[in-house]
């Protein structure tokens, strides 16, 4: 895959209610390590609508592997000034990621309108892309279930690749991170 969008949960359906908080960095390195194996398969492009959430943080990462790696970022929301209702620290976040991501525009160029915006979002993401990198428990539908459906039917129809982050791979990332430091051998 050269394209992949990346998208999963807002930080309130995983019960994360701070932009520091230490499940963050475990969602981020599972997303990092999943990157870095299609980084060195060719992977090219990172799309996000840059939602809050999965989405940013999959930004954040993009913009530190970029450092290292050939990679580049695309933000494309779904309208104008979608951070508009956001808490503070989360718009300083997405202004910074705007502004340094290789490609930033909104997919209408104007603000909200309705729903409609949020299914052509998911189509224009799809249809720019190979696959989609998902953070998703299936037992928990939430926000992801609407942009699976569109994935699943461009998978249907051939071609498309839909890869999911489940919660099991979230808790191998804490018990790796947790085995490799040499306090937690010591106690």
């Amino acid at each position: 895959m050269k394209t992949i969008v990346v998208t999963g949960y807002k930080p309130m359906e995983m019960g994360i209610f701070k932009h520091n908080d230490q499940k963050v960095d475990f969602v981020k390195e599972t997303i990092k390590r999943r990157l870095l194996t299609y980084i060195e398969e060719g992977l090219q492009w990172v799309l996000i609508s840059g939602q809050m959430g999965v989405e940013l943080w999959t930004a954040e990462v993009v913009l530190d592997l970029k450092e290292e790696y050939d990679v580049k970022l695309g933000v494309l929301p779904p309208f104008e000034n979608q951070e508009e209702r956001w808490p503070e620290d989360l718009k300083l976040v997405y202004e910074e990621i705007t502004m340094t991501a290789d490609f930033y525009q909104p997919i209408y160029n104007k603000g909200y309108e309705g729903p409609y915006q949020f299914r052509a979002k998911d189509q224009f993401l799809i249809d720019h892309s190979e696959g989609c990198l998902v953070l998703y428990d299936e037992d928990t539908e939430g926000s992801p279930q609407y942009f699976l459906r569109v994935a699943k039917k461009a998978q249907d129809q051939g071609g498309y690749e839909i890869v999911y982050i489940t919660p099991l791979d979230l808790e191998e990332t804490v018990e790796e991170l947790r085995m490799a430091d040499p306090d937690f051998w010591s106690q």
